[in-house]
Protein backbone atom coordinates (compact mmCIF):
# COMPACT_ATOMS: atom_id res chain seq x y z
CA UNK A 1 0.00 0.00 0.00
CA UNK A 2 1.65 3.46 -1.19
CA UNK A 3 2.18 5.81 1.66
CA UNK A 4 -0.46 8.70 1.85
CA UNK A 5 -1.10 11.92 -0.63
CA UNK A 6 -0.12 14.08 2.35
CA UNK A 7 3.25 16.26 2.35
CA UNK A 8 4.73 17.57 5.99
CA UNK A 9 6.96 20.81 5.51
CA UNK A 10 9.49 21.30 8.34
CA UNK A 11 9.79 24.81 8.78
CA UNK A 12 12.75 26.08 11.66
CA UNK A 13 11.62 27.42 14.76
CA UNK A 14 14.90 29.09 15.24
CA UNK A 15 16.07 32.80 14.46
CA UNK A 16 19.44 34.64 15.09
CA UNK A 17 21.57 37.91 13.27
CA UNK A 18 23.05 37.44 10.52
CA UNK A 19 22.80 39.63 7.98
CA UNK A 20 24.13 43.42 8.29
CA UNK A 21 22.42 45.90 11.18
CA UNK A 22 21.88 42.52 13.09
CA UNK A 23 18.99 41.62 10.93
CA UNK A 24 17.98 38.09 11.41
CA UNK A 25 17.55 34.51 9.61
CA UNK A 26 14.61 32.53 10.21
CA UNK A 27 12.37 30.57 7.97
CA UNK A 28 13.43 31.34 4.02
CA UNK A 29 10.08 31.72 2.66
CA UNK A 30 10.32 30.52 -0.98
CA UNK A 31 11.50 27.45 0.60
CA UNK A 32 8.44 26.49 2.25
CA UNK A 33 5.93 28.20 0.02
CA UNK A 34 7.76 27.18 -3.48
CA UNK A 35 6.84 23.17 -2.45
CA UNK A 36 3.98 24.08 -1.03
CA UNK A 37 2.38 25.39 -4.43
CA UNK A 38 3.86 22.31 -5.87
CA UNK A 39 2.54 19.74 -3.58
CA UNK A 40 -1.08 21.65 -3.82
CA UNK A 41 -0.71 21.43 -7.53
CA UNK A 42 0.00 17.28 -7.46
CA UNK A 43 -2.65 17.00 -5.42
CA UNK A 44 -1.39 16.59 -2.02
CA UNK A 45 -2.78 17.86 1.32
CA UNK A 46 0.12 19.74 2.96
CA UNK A 47 0.70 20.74 6.48
CA UNK A 48 2.99 23.09 7.46
CA UNK A 49 5.35 21.82 10.98
CA UNK A 50 7.83 23.46 13.66
CA UNK A 51 9.68 21.64 16.46
CA UNK A 52 7.97 24.06 19.01
CA UNK A 53 5.20 25.70 16.69
CA UNK A 54 6.68 29.16 15.87
CA UNK A 55 8.66 30.57 13.10
CA UNK A 56 10.29 34.06 12.62
CA UNK A 57 11.33 34.93 8.75
CA UNK A 58 14.48 35.37 7.68
CA UNK A 59 15.28 39.27 6.49
CA UNK A 60 16.52 38.49 3.27
CA UNK A 61 13.88 35.69 2.02
CA UNK A 62 11.85 38.89 2.46
CA UNK A 63 13.29 41.42 -0.02
CA UNK A 64 11.97 41.97 -3.77
CA UNK A 65 15.15 40.29 -5.23
CA UNK A 66 14.04 37.43 -3.10
CA UNK A 67 10.16 37.72 -3.14
CA UNK A 68 8.52 38.00 -6.14
CA UNK A 69 5.44 40.07 -6.60
CA UNK A 70 3.32 37.04 -6.78
CA UNK A 71 4.83 35.00 -3.91
CA UNK A 72 4.45 38.24 -1.56
CA UNK A 73 0.79 38.80 -2.22
CA UNK A 74 0.74 35.01 -1.38
CA UNK A 75 3.23 35.49 1.83
CA UNK A 76 0.94 39.04 2.85
CA UNK A 77 -2.36 37.14 2.41
CA UNK A 78 -3.33 35.85 6.15
CA UNK A 79 -6.00 34.36 4.31
CA UNK A 80 -4.24 32.46 1.72
CA UNK A 81 -3.85 28.63 2.36
CA UNK A 82 -0.27 28.76 3.08
CA UNK A 83 0.02 31.74 5.32
CA UNK A 84 -3.18 30.56 7.26
CA UNK A 85 -1.21 27.73 7.60
CA UNK A 86 1.97 29.53 8.83
CA UNK A 87 -0.18 31.27 11.09
CA UNK A 88 -1.21 28.25 12.78
CA UNK A 89 1.89 26.10 12.77
CA UNK A 90 1.43 23.08 14.35
CA UNK A 91 4.04 21.58 16.71
CA UNK A 92 5.79 18.64 16.02
CA UNK A 93 4.13 17.04 19.45
CA UNK A 94 0.87 17.27 17.49
CA UNK A 95 1.90 15.26 14.24
CA UNK A 96 1.25 11.86 13.70
CA UNK A 97 3.56 10.70 11.02
CA UNK A 98 1.69 7.98 9.85
CA UNK A 99 -1.13 10.74 7.98
CA UNK A 100 1.55 11.72 5.54
CA UNK A 101 4.01 10.13 2.77
CA UNK A 102 6.21 12.78 1.98
CA UNK A 103 8.28 15.00 4.62
CA UNK A 104 10.11 18.02 3.22
CA UNK A 105 12.40 20.13 5.25
CA UNK A 106 12.68 23.82 4.23
CA UNK A 107 15.44 25.96 5.49
CA UNK A 108 17.23 29.38 5.56
CA UNK A 109 20.43 29.70 7.70
CA UNK A 110 18.45 29.37 10.91
CA UNK A 111 17.62 25.52 10.18
CA UNK A 112 21.13 25.15 11.34
CA UNK A 113 20.64 26.13 14.52
CA UNK A 114 17.65 24.12 15.65
CA UNK A 115 17.36 20.88 13.06
CA UNK A 116 19.98 19.17 14.52
CA UNK A 117 18.58 19.16 17.72
CA UNK A 118 14.99 18.95 16.31
CA UNK A 119 14.33 15.72 18.52
CA UNK A 120 10.23 15.56 17.56
CA UNK A 121 10.67 16.44 13.80
CA UNK A 122 13.38 14.11 13.50
CA UNK A 123 11.33 11.03 14.88
CA UNK A 124 8.30 11.98 12.32
CA UNK A 125 10.62 11.55 9.76
CA UNK A 126 12.28 8.38 11.02
CA UNK A 127 8.96 7.19 11.39
CA UNK A 128 7.78 7.82 7.72
CA UNK A 129 10.86 6.58 6.43
CA UNK A 130 10.48 3.61 7.94
CA UNK A 131 6.72 3.66 6.73
CA UNK A 132 8.57 3.91 3.53
CA UNK A 133 8.00 7.75 2.73
CA UNK A 134 9.96 10.31 0.57
CA UNK A 135 12.18 12.69 2.73
CA UNK A 136 13.54 15.50 1.63
CA UNK A 137 15.30 18.67 2.15
CA UNK A 138 16.32 21.97 0.65
CA UNK A 139 19.42 24.08 1.20
CA UNK A 140 20.17 23.92 5.03
CA UNK A 141 17.17 22.20 5.44
CA UNK A 142 19.92 18.78 5.08
CA UNK A 143 20.87 20.27 8.34
CA UNK A 144 18.39 17.90 10.05
CA UNK A 145 19.53 14.53 8.34
CA UNK A 146 21.74 13.06 10.67
CA UNK A 147 18.94 13.21 13.72
CA UNK A 148 16.76 10.80 11.25
CA UNK A 149 17.47 7.59 12.14
CA UNK A 150 16.96 4.71 9.44
CA UNK A 151 15.16 1.75 12.13
CA UNK A 152 16.61 -0.89 9.91
CA UNK A 153 20.14 0.02 10.29
CA UNK A 154 20.69 2.60 13.14
CA UNK A 155 22.97 4.84 10.88
CA UNK A 156 21.16 8.33 9.51
CA UNK A 157 18.88 7.67 6.45
CA UNK A 158 21.52 9.41 4.52
CA UNK A 159 24.51 7.23 5.27
CA UNK A 160 25.80 5.98 1.99
CA UNK A 161 23.75 8.73 0.14
CA UNK A 162 24.56 11.19 -2.30
CA UNK A 163 22.53 14.66 -1.22
CA UNK A 164 23.62 18.08 -1.84
CA UNK A 165 22.58 21.17 -0.05
CA UNK A 166 23.91 24.76 0.42
CA UNK A 167 27.63 24.90 -0.58
CA UNK A 168 30.12 25.98 1.78
CA UNK A 169 31.69 27.80 -1.03
CA UNK A 170 28.20 29.90 -0.98
CA UNK A 171 27.94 30.55 3.14
CA UNK A 172 31.95 32.23 2.49
CA UNK A 173 30.75 34.18 -0.48
CA UNK A 174 27.56 35.20 1.48
CA UNK A 175 30.26 36.33 4.19
CA UNK A 176 28.32 34.20 6.58
CA UNK A 177 30.55 31.50 7.43
CA UNK A 178 32.28 32.83 10.90
CA UNK A 179 28.79 33.17 12.28
CA UNK A 180 27.95 29.90 11.44
CA UNK A 181 30.96 29.04 13.11
CA UNK A 182 30.17 31.51 16.13
CA UNK A 183 26.74 28.82 16.16
CA UNK A 184 29.17 26.03 17.02
CA UNK A 185 26.99 24.54 13.97
CA UNK A 186 29.21 22.64 10.60
CA UNK A 187 28.01 23.68 7.17
CA UNK A 188 25.59 21.14 5.29
CA UNK A 189 28.94 19.85 3.49
CA UNK A 190 30.42 18.99 6.78
CA UNK A 191 27.11 17.35 8.30
CA UNK A 192 26.51 15.40 5.22
CA UNK A 193 30.19 13.99 6.17
CA UNK A 194 29.40 12.89 9.41
CA UNK A 195 26.29 11.06 8.89
CA UNK A 196 28.10 9.13 6.55
CA UNK A 197 26.73 10.57 3.15
CA UNK A 198 28.67 12.22 0.21
CA UNK A 199 27.78 15.22 -0.99
CA UNK A 200 27.68 16.55 -4.39
CA UNK A 201 27.92 20.24 -4.97
CA UNK A 202 25.89 22.00 -7.40
CA UNK A 203 27.93 23.97 -10.18
CA UNK A 204 27.53 27.46 -8.33
CA UNK A 205 26.18 27.90 -5.33
CA UNK A 206 23.27 29.66 -6.57
CA UNK A 207 22.65 27.27 -9.61
CA UNK A 208 18.99 25.25 -9.35
CA UNK A 209 20.23 21.43 -8.37
CA UNK A 210 18.63 18.31 -7.18
CA UNK A 211 19.88 14.90 -6.67
CA UNK A 212 17.27 12.04 -6.24
CA UNK A 213 19.08 8.65 -4.17
CA UNK A 214 16.70 6.12 -3.80
CA UNK A 215 13.51 7.93 -1.23
CA UNK A 216 16.27 10.62 0.08
CA UNK A 217 15.46 14.48 -2.16
CA UNK A 218 17.92 17.16 -2.12
CA UNK A 219 18.22 20.82 -3.42
CA UNK A 220 21.05 23.17 -3.12
CA UNK A 221 19.71 26.51 -2.57
CA UNK A 222 16.51 28.37 -2.84
CA UNK A 223 16.00 28.41 -6.58
CA UNK A 224 16.45 24.86 -6.31
CA UNK A 225 13.18 24.60 -3.37
CA UNK A 226 10.59 24.24 -6.82
CA UNK A 227 12.76 21.45 -8.42
CA UNK A 228 13.58 19.48 -5.15
CA UNK A 229 9.63 19.40 -4.73
CA UNK A 230 8.98 18.30 -8.28
CA UNK A 231 11.74 15.76 -8.18
CA UNK A 232 9.78 14.50 -4.68
CA UNK A 233 6.76 14.11 -6.18
CA UNK A 234 8.27 12.31 -9.04
CA UNK A 235 10.11 9.78 -6.57
CA UNK A 236 6.82 9.58 -4.51
CA UNK A 237 5.00 8.32 -7.75
CA UNK A 238 7.55 5.90 -7.97
CA UNK A 239 6.95 4.25 -4.59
Amino acid sequence: MSPPRRALIAITSAHAPLYPEGKETGLFITEALHPFNVFRKAGFEVDLVSETGLYQPDWLSQQKEWLSDEDRAVWEDHSSEFRSKLDHLRRSSEINASNYGLFFASAGHASLIDYPDAKGLQDIASEMYSAGAIIAAVCHGGAIFPGIIDSSTGKSIIANRKVTGFTTRGEEEEGVLGTIQSWNRPTIEASAASAGATYVSPAGPWDAFTITDGRIVTGANPASAHVTAEASVKAFASL
